[in-house]
């Protein structure tokens, strides 16, 4: 289950209406999503959206039922159009298979690289979406609220589950990875986590880090929110650490779990020291910190496909492939028009608005 999914993802989306739903079959509950509806301007209509849900059991041979009730849920709240993002994962890349992928010049993309393992569960929800109507949203359609269908994971386990050790961890980084770790220790950097009050500091870096990197930051107040939302249902949901050096903070980063699952959420850097490898003595902490706390899988969240040399997004997964994880893609979001006249205006109005 996703975070996106916690009642408490409602109060981080207040410009959203939302509601709870969940689904019953003998009045036990087999299902449960966060509905977040936005109104479509001056028109009492709205747009429902689950991201990264609902939660369901997607093997189901009733889905088709199910996805149908929440059809009908939402067409009687006024929605004009319905967006699903099943957290199921549709094909895996292995750490090797992304290294040959990059180091080939004939590859520009992971899609055009045979998976590793194919699920084909996932395989019969996407046939049964499209039979059903549904479909997956074009580059240039979808609306400023989607989630990344291709991301980048680091299993803490053994395939039969056991607990792996932070040693363990360390031997499947790259020499370059663990380089910098033993790197950022001898120079002395210290990381630490922090309090909401030090949410301050990440931002400040995090703000350096947008106009380095070229990307619209959020405000403040967003973390503030997220933060204050997220541990308010659970202390430890939330966290935030930061990396010196002789007093200075030079990497600082945001942490998300829920059960055996951690999220790397955020990252900021500073432009000086960068030689010390704040960011990766950061990384590390929290993959030991995840691992202590008993996750089974430390995500590194969003990558693009992109492998090509010249990818404007290249540095990003070389710098998580070196963790030793793999790129696994969700079945990505689905759309379905109920309107498809004013389906199209919304876009066009999430699209004038950034």
């Amino acid at each position: 289950m996703s975070f996106l999914q916690t009642p408490a993802w409602a109060a981080v989306k207040p410009e959203w209406e939302s509601e709870i739903i969940g689904w019953f079959e003998d009045r036990e509950l087999i299902g449960a999503g966060l509905v977040l509806y936005r109104k479509l301007p001056r028109i009492n209509r709205y747009l429902a959206y689950l991201p990264e849900g609902p939660v369901l059991d997607w093997s189901r041979e009733d889905l088709p039922a199910l996805l149908e009730l929440l059809v009908q849920h939402v067409k009687k709240r006024g929605s004009f159009g319905l967006r699903i993002g099943p957290t199921v994962v549709h094909r895996r890349w292995h750490n090797d298979t992304i290294k040959g992928a990059i180091a080939d010049d004939a590859v520009t993309s992971l899609s055009q690289v045979t998976a590793d393992e194919t699920d084909l569960v996932a395989v019969r929800v996407a046939n049964t979406l499209h039979h059903l109507g549904w479909r997956p949203p074009a580059d240039e359609e979808g609306f400023a609220a989607g989630q990344p269908q291709f991301n980048f994971q680091l299993s803490l386990a053994h395939p039969d589950g056991t607990a792996m050790t932070p040693d363990e961890v360390l031997k499947g980084m790259n020499q370059q990875w663990r380089r910098n770790i033993k790197k950022a220790d001898k120079a002395g950097v210290v990381v630490r986590r922090g309090a909401r009050d030090d949410l301050r500091e990440f931002h400040r870096l995090y703000l350096i880090t947008a106009a380095r990197d070229g990307f619209t930051p959020r405000p403040l107040g967003y973390f503030e929110t997220m933060w204050d939302a997220l541990n308010a249902e659970n202390p430890e949901r939330m966290r935030v650490y930061l990396a010196s050096h002789e007093g200075e903070t030079v990497a600082a980063t945001t942490w998300i779990g829920l059960g055996r699952h951690c999220w790397y959420s955020y990252g900021a850097s500073s432009n000086e020291k960068r030689e010390v490898r704040g960011s990766n003595a950061v990384q590390w902490q929290m993959m030991q910190d995840s691992l202590n706390g008993g996750a089974k899988v430390y995500d590194l969240r969003g990558i693009t496909p992109g492998v090509g040399s010249d990818d404007p997004e290249i540095g990003l997964i070389q710098f998580k492939v070196g963790t030793g994880g793999e790129a696994v893609a969700y079945l990505g979001e689905w759309d379905l028009p109920l309107n498809p006249v004013l389906y199209k205006a919304f876009d066009v109005y999430m699209a004038r608005r950034g």
